[in-house]
């Protein structure tokens, strides 16, 4: 393999590893999103008749 390629594929693999890391990171890193709980949300609905 000549020089030109070995650097070559080096730093494709380099890069590579390097985003990947990255975006591990921040997976592990992000702050969760306060999402709202849709069960609260339905408290304005009327209530269901009860079966007979």
């Amino acid at each position: 393999m000549n020089t030109e390629a070995l650097v070559t594929m080096l730093l494709t693999q380099g890069i590579v590893v390097l985003f990947a890391l990255y975006f591990f990171y921040k997976v592990l890193t992000i702050k969760p999103k306060q999402e709202p709980d849709s069960f609260s949300e339905n408290n304005d609905d009327v209530e269901r008749q009860k079966e007979k």
